[in-house]
């Protein structure tokens, strides 16, 4: 199966120090190398990374979830997510790290809870 590509936009959040990221796409092991050389240059005090546009994920994908997360939390920082369709929900549900990483329905949700 060829993958979609993603791509993806930063944007300030309401309050200062917090960016959100738009993905638009499927977050895979093919689509994820960009991405993950950007998260590791973003450093934002919240990253309310926006999954409404994201169909799919797989573990390569959830891996550099987690691994952004880990990072974040060992350095003080937080990340959000928000938009997270019923696929993806299902695999966080699956692997057990849905009760790890903070989900909200919406963006609006998520900077209204800071």
């Amino acid at each position: 199966m060829r993958d979609e590509p993603l791509s993806y936009s930063f944007a300030a959040g309401r309050a200062d120090g917090t960016k959100i990221l738009k993905l638009n796409g499927p977050l895979t092991l093919t689509t994820m190398f960009g991405l993950q050389d950007e998260l590791r240059a973003t450093t934002p005090q919240v990253l309310i990374m926006d999954l409404s546009s994201t169909p799919y994920m797989d573990s390569a994908g959830l891996g550099l979830l987690m691994n952004y997360y880990v990072s974040a939390q060992n350095h003080g920082r937080r990340l959000l997510l928000a938009g997270v369709n019923e696929r993806v929900d299902s695999l966080l549900e699956m692997t057990k790290v849905k009760g790890i990483l903070t989900c909200f329905s919406s963006v609006t949700e998520a900077e209204d809870s800071l």
